[in-house]
């Protein structure tokens, strides 16, 4: 055998036993902070890693010396980088409001005051106070909708997916449901409708063409296996030209006729008429159930800006009827989703929810004011970074974003950054992976900053990462 095997060989040899390891004090010590076994887990870790690098011959006996000594910080920084958090607070500067990848939309402070109290301890989730008696989770949320919807039934569950799930599922297991053609949508994530539909027990029924269906498509294709009429609105597309579809009080009028429900899946949760904010081609929920919608299902964390969470609105029969089904137990939210959504809807019924809500805040502010903003950026950049940045301002377009309006541009300014001594796209990858994370865009050899969706109270965040990012 060669010299250097001998070295190698020899080396391996010397490597400590992980169960000696585990008695020194320091290793010790830390066991009882954590526990033997997740500290017994990274020690082996450790040893492991040191064998594979001696064997490539990239480490040796000096190294292996070392090894027993080191050890402790070795553990304890491998213990913070297990234990570190996966998920990230982050600077949003895409200007895309709900966006679905970083979070959808940021919560008010009331609701996030009202989730913490709830986390925190006990409270009377499905308990009645005054009668002493078990109650229903729902319960704390029903006045709330009814007077957003006066006259009609809510019920709660997790997402919007899971509210048509549950609507199908209830109302027309093991019968047709009719859709048109073209509004079998896809959403985020490969969710396809017809994917929901089969998984619902319900059996898809496509009426008309992928661009013109008409209210007789519907009608022709009704029989007594009929159980539901469906109308998904298109929130993430838009046909456009050659296009025709069943308006929906006259597919309203038809199931009326034939005792046959419809369901609208509206997704957005826009409950506000934001046309003065440019929002119009999203129907507001309570105009779709003025319509003639028997239910109309739609989103908790997208234009109603609350947390995750997908909710039901109609009849109170067919309400009744999906809250006694077993797979709304499945699907049912938790305390700390109810109590964010409690404070937010509260803001809908007695506050200003354009100022208080964030999102609804964001898609509000004029241009003029985030010029404003990115100019005061700007300059207080120029200040810090002197030369190391090329900066302007110019004018842009925000987006709703989360599968809603897809064809509404929201006037902006961009901050539009060039650093002198790297690309932007390596100044966004810095950007990406610094602390916090900046999320921002490059377009044509610039990264673009759009303040709509950086809070101000993040400006001064926002502007150390910029300079912490550069060379």
């Amino acid at each position: 055998m060669s010299e250097k095997g001998n070295t190698k060989g020899s080396a391996l040899r010397a490597i400590p036993a992980i169960g000696s390891l585990l008695e020194r004090a320091e290793v010790h010590a830390m066991a009882r902070r954590y526990s033997r076994g997740f500290v017994t887990a990274l020690v082996r870790e450790a040893v492991e890693d040191l064998r594979r690098e001696v064997a490539a011959g990239r480490a040796g006996a000096e190294e292996v010396a070392r090894f027993a000594t080191a050890l402790p910080r070795r553990l304890e920084e491998a213990a913070a980088r297990r234990l570190a958090g996966r998920l990230s607070p982050l600077l949003n500067a895409t200007g895309v409001i709900v966006h679905t990848n970083l979070g959808r939309s940021p919560l008010p402070g009331a609701a996030i005051e009202r989730m913490q109290a709830a986390a925190a301890g006990y409270c009377d989730l499905e308990y009645r106070l005054e009668s002493g008696e078990r109650g229903s989770r729902q319960d704390h949320l029903e006045a709330l909708l009814l007077r957003l919807f006066p006259g009609k039934k809510g019920l709660v569950v997790n997402n919007n997916a899971g509210a048509v799930l549950l609507a199908l599922n209830t109302l027309a297991e093991g019968r047709e449901v009719l859709i048109s053609r073209g509004e079998l949508v896809e959403i985020g994530g490969s969710f396809r409708i017809p994917d929901v539909m089969a998984k619902s027990g319900a059996i898809l029924r496509e009426v008309g063409t992928t661009n013109r269906t008409r209210l007789g498509d519907f009608e022709n294709a009704m029989s007594d296996r009929t159980g539901l009429l469906l109308k998904v609105h298109t929130s993430n597309y838009r046909i456009v030209g050659f296009v025709e579809e069943a308006p929906l009080p006259d597919l309203a009028a038809l199931g009326r006729r034939r005792g046959i429900p419809v369901l609208v899946d509206q997704g957005s949760g826009k409950i506000l008429d934001l046309s003065e904010h440019g929002l119009r081609d999203e129907p507001a929920v309570a105009s779709l159930l003025d319509q003639g919608a028997d239910v109309v299902t739609f989103s908790g964390d997208k234009l109603l800006g609350g947390p995750q969470a997908g909710i039901l609105i109609g009849r109170e029969d067919l309400i009744l009827e999906m809250k006694s089904n077993p797979l709304y137990r499945a699907l049912r939210p938790d305390k700390i989703t109810l109590a964010g959504l409690e404070a937010t809807l509260e803001i809908f019924v007695a506050g200003n929810p354009v100022d208080e809500v964030p999102a609804l805040r964001m898609l509000s502010r004029p241009a003029r004011e985030i010029r404003a903003r990115s100019e005061r950026l700007a300059g207080l950049l120029r200040e810090e970074c002197g030369g190391a940045l090329e900066l302007r301002i110019e004018d842009g377009v925000s987006r709703v974003g989360g599968g809603a309006a897809p064809l509404q541009e929201i006037p902006t300014a961009l901050l539009a950054l060039r650093p002198r001594a790297l690309t932007a796209e390596a100044y966004e990858a810095a950007l990406r992976t610094g602390r916090p994370p900046v999320i921002a865009r490059v377009r044509e050899g610039w990264l673009l900053l759009d303040l709509r969706t950086v809070g101000e109270d993040e400006e001064t965040a926002l502007a150390g990462a910029l300079r912490a990012a550069l060379p």
